[in-house]
């Protein structure tokens, strides 16, 4: 009997986690700022998820966009972030560190995934950036990581289809593969047979428009356009709940 596969979906915000809970996914991974690649929510978007919605939840760790080479104050930081988690009672958190030769940082890794038990711990896309990730797989499998995030090494998870196969293959008994970057429901089922996968990460992102009536046309607060500066993330509910479909007939 194959085994159930998991859809996790990434969440940016509240509206993003209240649209996974109705699509009633099996976890949303909690982030912040998804166009720097995501970044660690604050602690009131957690904490209000966590009293509010039922759904499984791992919190992204990640004090920075860039690179996945930390200075010891950023470790710190990210080291409290992990015991917010645990205070809060999340189910899980999410991190990854890279040598500067591109090498899996076993000794930190080991580190924080003691620190974050007894939750479940996501090695995150980090991996897509390391020098060799069949080696990198044996490592985390030795670590007792119990996902890791990533697109085989590739721009989407589609285009590493056949890095990802080899991965499953190799990942043992306590460890999940989860592949993640350009996993949408209308392509899930394909890559459920071409990766053999029984976890993947996903989004069905939409913009709504904003209720404001009072726009200034001229001032942008990020670096997006301005037509976006008046647009409002969510996840498109159908579309997560027809990939819970597909997920489930597998």
């Amino acid at each position: 009997m194959k085994p159930k596969v998991e859809i996790e979906v990434c969440c940016d915000g509240w509206a993003e986690a209240c649209a996974a809970e109705e699509a009633q996914v099996d976890r949303i991974e909690l982030c912040c700022g998804i166009g720097e690649g995501g970044l660690t929510p604050s602690r009131g978007l957690m904490e209000l998820v966590h009293e509010q919605l039922s759904v499984n939840c791992h919190v992204l760790i990640r004090p920075r966009s860039g690179d996945f080479l930390y200075a010891a104050e950023e470790i710190e930081i990210m080291k409290r972030d992990v015991l917010l988690c645990k205070e809060i009672g999340m189910e899980g958190v999410v991190f990854g560190f890279l040598t500067a030769d591109g090498e899996i940082d076993i000794s930190l890794t080991k580190e924080f995934v003691e620190l974050a038990r007894p939750m479940k711990v996501c090695f995150h896309r980090a991996f897509d950036m390391c020098i060799d990730p069949l080696k990198a797989l044996e490592e985390l499998k030795q670590i007792g990581v119990d996902y890791i995030l990533t697109s085989g090494q590739a721009a989407t998870a589609p285009q590493g289809a056949d890095l990802l196969k080899k991965l499953v293959q190799q990942q043992g008994d306590h460890l999940k593969i989860m592949p993640g970057a350009g996993v949408r429901a209308h392509n899930l089922k394909a890559l459920m047979r071409q990766t053999g996968a029984s976890a993947f990460h996903m989004s069905a992102r939409i913009y709504k428009d904003s209720s404001m009536k009072y726009r200034k046309s001229s001032v942008s607060m990020g670096a997006q356009s301005l037509d976006a500066e008046y647009q409002i993330q969510s996840h498109e509910v159908e579309a997560l709940k027809a990939a819970v479909e597909i997920s489930g007939k597998w």
